[in-house]
């Protein structure tokens, strides 16, 4: 009997000559994610060791950053501030996601709604909100404008207002976590337990608590994180109370410190890269508690426990409404608190350091670029991770690259860009001062979240597409436009999304990168609140908010039903 050859590859995914095309596509991937990220980070971290003339300097400047009480006594600031708004927004949204998940609450999709607003502000808004409220005009400290008779005194600026500004930006990351932790449980073990007569206390210590406690610790690493290296908050609240990203800001704006600069922020990625390792640790040890034959929970009617919950998330929400609406408020009146007549003469940026819309308008066109370029290419280089066979050592390199820009906080980014795009001799120095660097800054900066999106929506695929395609020699990028893309698009927009949101509002990784003419508007938000245009600084919070809480508002309208149209489409067609 004569033995039947199979036939010889010729696709894409040949692993048997090294110039194949995924390989090259890749290597120059993962070349480009290295000379926008290590190669930064490389220079910034060995400005640290440098000396004036360049020469090798060693711990000198170390030393000095030791030496010096003002740059020690950040330090435990910051973990006093980061410390405090970690216990307080782990603990508050644990109860939010708690009353959400695991009763049968009703308007729960509305309090869902409102407790993400934060996430579409930038978070000088939450300092401008917490001015007005509780600044020395602010609408509580006055006692509603002498209307009550008592009028709490608060020392805002200072350890306080960062604090409370900070609680209101993580919480509603700790939000989405321990909702998800929380939202997938069993309900034949809480059956069981009460068979066995445990009442709800101890149902909630031994069942409810240990499944959500991978959650809280990575609620809690997240929030340490975010609120170290936040710099919109401390900047509009702190004061004279300093912390490192303002401190980093000082060094290099004010006092043209470069290499002080630098030392700060190496310090200030230490914290954020041992939580984001200890967090990694956690997951992979982390068992499953919902199995192929669970059923899902369904929470036994309470009307007490209901009416708690109901007074516990609408206590949140109204405090979230209340901190938006007074910053909405005061960029509508003339003079806050004197004439409370309405006006839109705070929207008239040309007043303020003749800038008019032009910041606006610029962060749009960023924000645009970002989730245009950021998308493709982050689904492209997770396409390439996930569908692709061999090269292991490639694509674990490539999967750290991926995931650390996560551990990285905003301010170091922007440093590294200066560092390294700065140099004149470099052949990348022509994207300096152009609105390249501050699109590439973005995309670099928000990576990790949009590329673990994209590949665990590639990982639900069936690998027989890649396989019958291999087979039928047809080229890769047929099947990824025709199969995978449309598949997956769900995943795609919600990438354009958070690359788009998250543009609009950020000022860590662009505000040492940006130009007179290139001037976004979260940066204008900090110009001129420096400047004490606090109304004109909320009325441009105000319009961030607007843009981004429309285009989401857009998505979930028309973008989700042209979604739904479009599979219906295509399971039409596959029939």
């Amino acid at each position: 009997m004569q033995t039947v050859r199979p036939a010889r590859r010729l696709s894409l995914f040949s692993r048997r000559t090294f110039l194949n095309p995924t390989r090259l596509w890749m290597l120059f991937l993962l070349a480009l994610l290295g000379v926008s990220l290590v190669l930064p980070l490389y220079e910034l971290f060995r400005q640290a060791f440098l000396g004036p003339q360049g020469e090798f300097a060693g711990l000198t400047h170390f030393a000095r950053f030791l030496e010096s009480p003002a740059l020690m006594q950040s330090i435990g600031n910051t973990l006093l501030v980061a410390g405090c708004t970690t216990v307080v927004s782990v603990v508050l949204a644990f109860g939010f996601a708690f009353a959400v998940t695991r009763t049968d609450l009703r308007g729960r999709g509305f309090y869902r709604a409102l407790v993400l607003l934060p996430l579409f502000a930038p978070t000088m808004m939450h300092g401008i909100g917490l001015v007005y409220l509780l600044g020395n005009q602010g609408l509580i400290t006055t006692g509603l404008f002498g209307l009550l008779p008592w009028a709490p005194k608060v020392e805002l600026y200072g350890p306080l207002g960062i604090i409370l500004a900070e609680i209101v930006y993580t919480f509603p990351q700790a939000y989405l976590i321990l909702a998800a932790a929380l939202g997938s449980s069993d309900q034949r073990l809480y059956e069981a337990a009460s068979v066995m007569g445990a009442g709800p206390l101890r149902r909630f210590f031994t069942l409810t608590l240990p499944s959500a406690k991978l959650g809280l610790l990575s609620a809690a690493f997240v929030c340490f994180t975010m609120s170290f290296t936040d710099f919109g908050a401390p900047k509009i609240v702190g004061g004279q109370y300093a912390v490192l990203a303002t401190d980093i800001y000082k060094q290099v704006i004010g006092q043209q410190n470069i290499a002080m600069g630098a030392v700060v922020g190496l310090l200030l990625t230490i914290p954020s890269v041992l939580a984001f390792i200890v967090d990694r640790l956690i997951a992979r040890k982390q068992q499953a508690f919902v199995s192929a034959r669970s059923v899902a929970y369904r929470p036994a009617p309470n009307r007490l426990r209901n009416l708690l919950c109901h007074l516990y998330c609408a206590g949140v929400c109204g405090a979230i409404l209340l901190l938006m609406g007074a910053v909405v408020l005061a960029s509508l009146v003339k003079v806050w608190p004197y004439n409370l007549s309405l006006s839109l003469q705070h929207y008239d940026f040309s007043q303020v350091a003749g800038e008019g819309l032009g910041p606006y308008w610029t962060s749009l066109k960023i924000a645009l670029w970002t989730a245009l370029a950021g998308t493709v290419v982050t689904y492209f280089f997770a396409y390439l991770q996930e569908k692709t066979r061999g090269m292991h050592l490639l694509r674990s390199g490539a999967y750290f690259l991926s995931i650390l820009p996560m551990a990285l906080p905003g301010m170091v980014i922007g440093l590294g860009f200066i560092f390294f795009f700065n140099r004149p001799e470099n052949p990348l120095h022509v994207m300096y001062g152009t609105a390249a660097i501050l699109v590439l800054a973005n995309v670099v900066h928000f990576f990790s979240v949009p590329f673990l999106t994209a590949l665990e929506a590639l990982k639900k695929l069936d690998k027989d597409f890649e396989h019958v395609s291999e087979s039928m020699n047809v080229p890769f990028y047929r099947t990824l436009w025709r199969v995978t893309l449309p598949m997956t698009l769900p995943a795609l927009l919600e990438m354009a999304l958070y690359y788009f949101v998250n543009a609009m509002v950020t000022v860590s990784a662009v505000v040492f990168l940006y130009t007179a003419e290139l001037k976004p508007a979260s940066v204008a938000v900090v110009n001129m609140d420096d400047a004490g245009d606090v109304a004109p600084a909320a009325a441009m919070s105000v319009l961030i908010l607007l843009t981004n809480a429309g285009v989401r508002l857009l998505y979930e309208t028309a973008g989700v039903r042209w979604l739904r149209r479009r599979q219906a489409w295509l399971k039409r067609d596959r029939a």
